[in-house]
This record gives structure tokens, C-alpha cells and sequence, in this order.
């Protein structure tokens, strides 16, 4: 909770006239990379007596992995004059700690993959997710990653599913979004939703009781009557609680469902599979192997954060394509994510389709194609998802109401 009371405190306080011109200084200094700039802004952290601009400092280098870094952080800790500044050091310190075990964990595990050692990877795959979620700096008890039994939301012939991500920052588009889809739910009622991540912006949430959820999720969706199913994204993960109190939260309102980290359910002739790409691990990879292999469903769909390919700004994710593309190959039919901030068709492989979702609120980008592209567009919007024995039909929508895009999976 300290934590978050910290970062409202760095983008609230409103410093002098003075000081802010020295802060908007070290602000674009911090944009730089060269050792050089790092060197002289670590010098000033040890000798700035504004608690504005040390934290500036720390909270940027803080998150980078170079040398002196880690001493920084331990002397501001155990003695900054400001005591936000000095949790704000020690939380950086608790994330650099956390990637130097996942680091540990992952030369483990390379060596029993390098020895084709099976009794070794069962035990180290069965841990991956912790660990993965540790250097992530998620603060994530092992039993809110394990996921239920598959189960049912829907026994009817055909759905119609509204799904969107990157969202979460309670601005006029997000509103603009939601009203659409309101308007759609009411002429061609959804049966349940999806969501792609990037759910509470700019770094998640403190517990299941966050006054964000009210203005950001329970006002703006609650009336649509209608459960979601989500996931995390990047966002979500930038309070060391709040990929846990995104989990929690699906106990106190009946609209948000987030069972685990990653889970599975099924919908009259689908089955929708959420993972957690912001922390994929060969956990998550066996376990959709498991689950993909012995679905029965006509239509296998699986959804996540971050795209396995894509010509956007992020580009491809080199973690899901070793990790989870063999998984979906020759077994799903669809993988769609969000996090471009921009609507992506992609050539299918190994009969798995790749689409990639508009933002539903954060701000679209510019579009971008490249070899793979069968069609691209950006746009606020949202995704419709229409269901039944013969067909999977996806739709993109805008913020106007308008179908932008559309493509049956064959």
C-alpha cells in the first residue's frame, strides 16, 4: 500500500517553479542510456536535496540492470532523508533481488534441458511460474497461479463474446469504448466478455479493495450485466500486489472473473484458454499442452497480452514463440492478444490464426505491416467474437459502432 501512496506522490506533488525546471532536466537526461548519463545521474541522487528529483532518479535507474545500481538503491534505502524515497529504493532493490533468482532459476534449468534430464525438469517446470512471477516482481502466492479444473460458462449451441484490453486508464476513450459496446450488447446481446490485459493503467492496483475499481471497472462495465473472464498485461503487473488483487477481486464482484494466473473454461462449442504472458513459463507451456490435448471442443481459443508476432511498435515476443507457438500448433485455431494498440491480422502457422485487438481506451497507434500482414487498421474498439458448430467469426468494432474488420477462421 506504501508503495502506491509513493508513486501518487511522484506524479501529484507540484514542486517549484525552480525545482520543476531542474526535474523536467533530469527527466529528459533520464531518457538517455549511455553509461556516461547514468554515472552523473547517480551523482546527483547522492547529492540532490530535492526528494522530487532523487526519486525521479532512483525510480528510473532503479529498473535498470547496470553496475553501481544495486549500491545506490541499498545506501538510499537505509538512508535518504525522505522516507518515500527510501521505500521507493528498497521496493526497486526487492525487483533487482527478485530478477537475480529468476536468473539463478533459469541456468538451473537450462542445464537439465542441456542434459535431457526429465526427472529434473518435472520438478523445475513445476516450479517456473513462481519464479518467473518473482522476477517479475510480483509479490504472488504459489496458490493463486494454480489453475481450476477446466469448467463451464455456457452449454449453448452458439456465443456471442465481447472481448478488449488496454483500457484501464478511465479516460474519455475508454468511456467512449465501453458505451459502444453497450449499444451493440443491447441490439446483439453478449453472452460473457474477454479481457486482453493492460485492466488498470498506469501500474495496476494495491488489493481487491482499490478505489480504482470503482471509476475503472465497477461504473463504467457493472451495468452490462455480463461476467468477463480476463487476463494481465503489462500494467497490471506494476504494483508488486496487483496481479494477486486482480485474482482476489473476482471474490467481491460477480462481473470481473479471474479464477488464476492462467485457466481454462469452455463455451458451448469453444474452449477459451487465458494465459499470463507477462509472466510466461514452461509451467503455463505444459500445462496448456496438457489442457489443448485432451479439449474436445470444435474451437480452441487462446488469448493473451502480448501478440507472438507482430509489426507494431513492441514487434514479436521471442518468449512466446519458443514457449507457446509449439504448443498451439496443429491445435489452436486462434491466438489473439492486445498491447500494439493497433488491429493486426497475421499469416496463420501451423493452422493457428494471429490477430491482435484494438485498444479499448489507451491511446491507438500508427500502423505499421510487414511480410505477415494480411490486414491492419487502428482504431479505439473493441472485439465480437460469434461462435457456433460451423462458424468462428471475428469482428473488430470502433468506438462509433462501426465493424472495421472481420474474418471467418476457417
Amino acid at each position: 500500500m506504501f508503495f502506491y501512496f509513493i508513486l501518487a506522490l511522484f506524479f501529484l506533488q507540484a514542486p517549484t517553479d525552480g525545482v520543476k525546471a531542474r526535474l523536467e532536466a533530469v527527466q529528459q537526461k533520464l531518457k538517455l542510456t549511455d553509461q556516461a548519463a547514468i554515472r552523473e545521474l547517480m551523482e546527483q541522487a547522492d547529492t540532490d536535496p530535492e526528494a522530487s528529483i532523487r526519486r525521479a532518479i532512483i525510480d528510473r535507474l532503479g529498473r535498470l540492470d547496470r553496475p553501481g545500481i544495486r549500491v545506490l538503491l541499498e545506501h538510499h534505502a537505509s538512508s535518504d532523508p525522505d522516507a518515500g524515497v527510501a521505500m521507493l529504493a528498497l521496493e526497486r532493490l526487492r525487483q533487482q533481488n527478485g530478477r537475480d533468482l529468476g536468473k539463478i532459476f533459469e541456468k538451473r534449468l537450462a542445464l537439465a534441458h542441456s542434459g535431457n534430464d526429465e526427472e529434473a525438469l518435472k520438478v523445475l517446470t513445476a516450479e517456473h511460474q513462481h519464479w518467473v512471477s518473482m522476477s517479475r516482481g510480483a509479490s504472488l502466492p504459489a496458490f493463486l497461479e494454480d489453475p481450476p479444473p477446466v469448467f463451464s460458462v455456457s452449454s449453448k449451441a452458439s456465443v456471442r463474446v465481447v472481448g478488449f484490453g488496454d483500457f484501464g486508464e478511465e479516460g474519455a476513450a475508454q468511456r467512449d469504448v465501453a458505451k459502444a459496446i453497450a449499444s451493440y450488447h443491447r441490439d446483439s446481446p453478449f453472452d460473457f466478455g474477454v479481457l486482453f490485459g493492460d485492466n488498470i493503467v498506469p501500474v495496476g492496483v494495491t488489493g481487491p479493495a482499490d478505489l480504482r475499481w470503482r471509476k475503472g471497472w465497477e461504473d463504467i462495465y457493472n451495468p452490462l450485466g455480463i461476467p468477463f473472464y480476463a487476463t494481465t498485461g503489462n500494467h497490471d503487473w506494476g504494483l508488486a500486489d496487483s496481479p494477486a488483487a486482480e485474482i482476489l477481486y473476482s471474490q467481491k464482484n460477480p462481473t470481473w472473473r479471474m479464477p488464476a494466473l492462467y485457466y481454462t473454461y469452455t463455451a458451448g462449442p469453444a474452449q477459451f484458454f487465458a494465459v499470463a504472458t507477462n509472466a510466461f513459463s514452461e509451467t503455463q507451456a505444459r500445462w496448456l499442452d496438457h489442457e489443448l490435448a485432451r479439449s474436445t471442443a470444435r474451437w480452441k481459443i487462446v488469448y493473451g497480452h502480448h501478440p507472438i508476432y507482430s509489426y507494431g511498435d513492441h514487434g514479436d515476443t521471442p518468449q512466446l514463440q519458443r514457449l507457446l507457438l509449439p504448443v498451439l500448433k496443429g491445435r489452436a485455431q486462434l491466438y489473439i492478444a492486445g498491447h500494439e494498440h493497433l488491429v493486426q491480422d497475421l499469416q496463420p502457422e501451423g493452422g493457428v490464426h494471429f490477430l491482435i485487438a484494438p485498444s479499448a481506451g489507451q491511446k491507438n497507434r500508427p500502423v505499421k505491416s510487414g511480410p505477415k500482414t494480411l490486414a491492419v487498421d487502428t482504431f479505439e474498439g473493441f472485439t465480437v467474437f460469434d461462435i457456433d458448430a460451423q462458424h468462428l467469426k471475428v469482428s473488430f468494432v470502433d468506438s462509433d459502432g462501426k465493424t472495421r474488420y472481420q474474418t471467418d477462421i476457417p
